[in-house]
């Protein structure tokens, strides 16, 4: 790695690390009116054991000169039981619109298990994070539950060439490293961070957000939780707590249609097997459905759904007992899941802040009191 880059990254990475993860206001904060009930710190680290780290790279001005930048990209890091824990998890995904990368899903769809990180960056960068991955669980780690020194990770995508030096691959190993080693519970950092550093959405400023739902006690007291890398949709067809703010806010547009992608990952604590989170996993779509997504030709909209409960139920040895729900107990959850998708975009958005990348390309964030203009117009406003 260049000094002046070494200098620059760890610089930023101590800055992130001292800053408050939530000092930035959210969606609620600012009026949004959201159906549910959120957790503690309406993230995915509200289901517990879970685990959110993220690298944040964000050097140079100007000119794009391939290879020297300007960057600005970054990778995410999700641990689905702790970063010391090699169990592995029930998952499944499903692809709303396939214009886009998760690795590893076909052993995911096939064993119904999620054994590692889940890990999403931008788009050039898929194959140098999956193979870190895997260097970093070989030095970190005993053999998996199984007894194999093997890995399929799981490493998803979305395009930041519009503000970053893509072609440049500034993505290194060591960064990967640095979000699965740095990645914690609690309050998730939001916005221009890790993976969704250089992203857009509805041609505002996109990037990382979250959310979650607790379920009442008679639908089991669960948590779901979602986090988001979005970087999709057109501003005309931008909705927010019903109202269409996209059009109420019609200056500084970036692309002609829908281009882009997003990445949702969905976590619970509830008990489902792999063909119950597989109905979870689409549900995503109605979420996206609700900020005015429709999904377009470019767009890569690929969903993961894993439950952190059946702890062991990957171990080859043995007669499992497992325990899932009923069918008919999952409305709450997709309820949940949708609900809490819905605010996970808004807030990426909401945390996101105006970047100016190559050839001075600049996307503005969306602004918070335009944004409760045009909800108190429509009496959607919450305060």
């Amino acid at each position: 790695m260049p000094k002046r880059r070494l200098q620059e990254t760890i610089l930023l990475l101590l800055a992130c690390a001292l800053a408050p993860a939530q000092a930035k206001p959210r969606a609620r904060d600012l009026g949004v009116p959201f159906d549910g009930t959120p957790g503690p710190n309406n993230a995915i680290t509200d289901v517990r054991g879970i685990e959110v780290g993220h690298t944040t790279l964000i050097s140079g001005e100007g000119k794009l000169i391939v290879g020297k930048g300007p960057v600005r990209t970054g990778v995410t890091a999700i641990h689905p039981r702790g970063k010391s824990s090699n169990d592995a998890v029930f998952a499944a995904w499903f692809t709303l619109n396939g214009n886009g990368e998760m690795t590893g899903t076909t052993w995911v769809d096939d064993s119904g298990f999620l054994n590692g990180p889940v890990m999403i960056t931008n788009t050039h960068s898929v194959g140098v994070v999956r193979d870190a991955v895997i260097a970093w669980k070989v030095k970190h780690g005993e053999p998996d539950m199984e007894g194999y020194w093997w890995s399929l990770p799981v490493v998803a995508e979305t395009w930041d060439g519009y503000l970053n030096d893509i072609n440049g691959f500034h993505v290194h190993p060591e960064d990967a490293w640095h979000a699965l080693d740095t990645a914690h519970s609690g309050p998730v950092e939001e916005g221009n961070v890790g993976g969704g550093t250089g992203m857009i959405c509805n041609e505002f400023k996109g990037g990382i957000g979250t959310a979650s739902r607790v379920l009442d006690a008679k639908a089991g007291g669960y948590t779901v939780g979602v986090l988001v890398q979005c970087n999709y949709g057109s501003r005309d067809q931008l909705r927010i707590a019903g109202v269409n703010v996209g059009r109420e806010i019609p200056e500084h547009t970036v692309w002609k249609e829908d281009v882009g992608s997003i990445i949702v990952i969905v976590a619970t604590d509830a008990p489902l097997i792999p063909t119950q989170l597989k109905r979870v996993a689409k549900k995503i779509s109605l979420g996206l459905g609700r900020d005015g997504s429709y999904s377009g030709d470019g767009s890569g909209d690929i969903f993961l759904a894993f439950s952190s409960a059946n702890p062991g139920a990957v171990s080859p040895k043995g007669l499992h007992q497992l325990t899932m729900l009923p069918n008919d107990s999952l409305d709450p959850i997709f309820l949940a899941t949708v609900q809490a998708t819905e605010e996970a975009v808004v807030n990426a958005m909401v945390a996101a802040e105006t970047m100016k990348g190559i050839n001075d390309h600049e996307v503005i964030a969306l602004p918070h009191d335009r944004l409760r203009e045009a909800l108190k117009k429509y009496n959607r406003l919450n305060q």
